[in-house]
Order: C-alpha cells, then structure tokens, then sequence
C-alpha cells in the first residue's frame, strides 16, 4: 500500500467517480441537446429533470451517509487517542475546536497530537495548516 502523505490524501472511488458520474452527465448533456433539438421538448425535460434528480440523489446519499458515520467515528479515535495519551476527556474543551480542525488531527501521530491540538487551540489554526504541521503523518487508508 502505498505511503499516505498531505499531497496524496484524498481518495476517489474510481466506479462512482470516473464511470458512474461521467456516464450520468454524458445522459444529462444527450437529454438536455434533445430538449433543445427536437420537437418532443416535453419528453426530453422530463428525461432531463429525471437525470438531474438521480444526479443530485446519488452525490448527496453518498455523501452523506458515509462522511456523517465517517466523521462520528473519527471524533471517537481523536477522543479515545487523546484520553489514552493524558488520562483526560477531550469532550472537556473539545466545543474550541472546529470540526476541520478534529478532522485534521486524525493525521498527526500519537508523539505530535498533543501539540497540535494546543497549537491549533491557541493560534486557531485552519485544519490544511493542521496538516501540514504535521512532521510525520499518520494515514488514514480506511476512510470513505
């Protein structure tokens, strides 16, 4: 598996991204020239609509759904890391950081955490400069 580092943490699933997006536009587009080519300007604005809904349906349920229970589940690790490192609940001060900034510290490693979050804390640091604080980074290769 290949090292994660900031320059390469985003992840695309090639299916949704590169086939079922590309495939979908390519309808809307062939739909909407209909619309506007032919004389059965009814059918095609309904096809049209039809595919601007599954479109907008399908970014939104994925979306949604994986990056809600993502996120719930990175609050747990950042929460169970930080009490495993000082014997102290990070829901005592947690409300000062940002829900960029949480998402950011799951890269640090365990030796880094502690300073980041004092540092994003008090200079309320952006979660990109979180991470690219981070000396050493900690990948996250399961995330959605």
């Amino acid at each position: 598996m290949k090292i994660q580092t900031y320059s390469n943490h985003i992840r695309f699933y090639s299916w949704h991204h590169f086939i079922y997006y590309p495939v979908l536009i390519a309808f809307l587009t062939g739909s909407i020239y209909f619309v506007c080519t032919t004389n059965d300007k009814l059918i095609w604005t309904f096809i049209s609509v039809c595919f601007i809904f599954l479109f907008c349906l399908a970014f939104m349920l994925r979306q949604h759904y994986a990056i809600t229970l993502q996120n719930r589940i990175v609050r747990l690790e950042l929460r169970y890391r930080y009490f495993t490192l000082t014997g102290k609940r990070l829901e005592e001060f947690e409300y000062k950081l940002t829900d960029d900034q949480l998402f950011a510290l799951r890269f640090a490693p365990d030796n880094e955490l502690l300073g980041l979050i004092d540092d994003a804390i008090k200079n309320n640091l952006s979660g990109n400069a979180i991470k690219k604080a981070i000396v050493h980074w900690r990948g996250d290769y399961n995330r959605v």
